[in-house]
């Protein structure tokens, strides 16, 4: 996230009227679990996004198929990309920039690794010895940045587990909620019960998950979990943003048959006006997704496929330059 000004200015969402009830619950009855605040459920998608399947138009094998959806009523295009991970002679990583400034566009992060398929990874800001990624990053199993451990939010201080994609040795992929101790990542089932001007308890190792990840990013919030429309905006503690605004979007997903979905969402410009988080999560569960997380956005959405720009970041032919990505290598 560059782009902490773009995807996460300086508004306060409001929560839906069912999340307003849950948060007076909590207060009146501090007895009641923190988790009853996100209550999954089915898609209510307004949209009526059109998918069509342009995979002829790449060469690319018949384990990586690429779709192209289009609404010409709110209007939207975005494209999504199914990989069957368990292929012979695929490979997918989460990669980081090594130029000197510490990011690069998805073109070169692809061409440096002779992928097929590319879209950019977690959120980053500028810092002192250039661009820093925000949140974990792990890359051919090394952790190059840990967990975010908490985040202050008007003096108050929140510990955070944020939603992270994953894939272990064999290219499995899974989707859960990070933290990090020491030099090691733990996973889990469940975030943090964070509420506004309520901060959850603070992370500790009970409960977590020995998965260990061979490459991972984290971003957030999560959309979707079990099949079913959950976004954890405040858990995750992302209020205070205009993050849950319409935005160009990148999400990444699990299909119910393992697939990994990478989705991008143009928006900012007249063919496409972005969606929000809801929207988003709707649309993935268009291609049955099992779970998925929101990755970076804004400007810096951007998927390319055999070496071409597929979609037009912000309206253009532009790339940003990114710290991370997630890259598919075809046989």
């Amino acid at each position: 996230m560059f782009a902490s000004v773009e995807n996460f200015g300086l508004y306060q969402t409001m929560p839906d009227p069912s999340m307003r009830v849950c948060h007076l619950l909590i207060l009146l009855l501090t007895t009641a679990p923190l988790s009853t605040c996100t209550v999954p459920k089915k898609s209510t998608d307004p949209l009526s996004v059109v998918w069509t399947n342009i995979s002829g138009e790449f060469r690319i094998p018949s384990a990586v198929e690429v779709f192209h959806g289009e609404d010409s009523q709110a209007p939207l295009q975005a494209w999504v990309v199914r990989v069957d991970t368990q292929a012979p002679g695929l490979d997918v990583q989460v990669v980081s920039s090594d130029d000197d400034d510490g990011r690069e566009s998805i073109s070169d992060l692809v061409r440096n690794a002779n992928a097929c398929v590319g879209v950019n990874g977690g959120y980053f800001l500028e810092g002192r010895a250039g661009f820093e990624h925000i949140g974990l990053l792990i890359a051919d199993g090394q952790l190059l940045n840990p967990a975010t451990p908490g985040v202050y939010v008007d003096g108050l201080r929140y510990p955070v587990r944020r939603a992270a994609l994953g894939f272990d040795v064999s290219n499995i992929p899974k989707i859960g909620w990070a933290s990090s101790v020491s030099d090691s990542s733990t996973w889990w089932s469940e975030p943090i019960g964070n509420l506004p001007g309520l901060p959850g308890d603070a992370v500790t190792a009970r409960g977590s998950d020995e998965w260990k990840a061979h490459d991972a990013v984290a971003a957030g919030p999560l959309l979707v979990e079990d099949g079913l429309t959950r976004i954890t905006l405040e858990e995750e503690v992302f209020f205070h943003t205009s993050l849950s605004e319409a935005h160009p979007r990148t999400a990444a997903g699990i299909d119910t048959s393992g697939r990994l979905l990478l989705m991008v969402v143009d928006g900012r410009q007249s063919a496409s006006r972005g969606v929000t988080l809801e929207e988003l999560a709707n649309m993935l569960l268009q291609f049955d997704a099992s779970s998925a997380l929101n990755l970076d956005g804004g400007g810096s959405s951007t998927m390319v496929i055999t070496g071409a720009l597929i979609n037009k970041p912000a309206g253009s032919s532009y790339q940003r330059e990114v710290v991370s990505g997630i890259i598919v290598s075809c046989p």
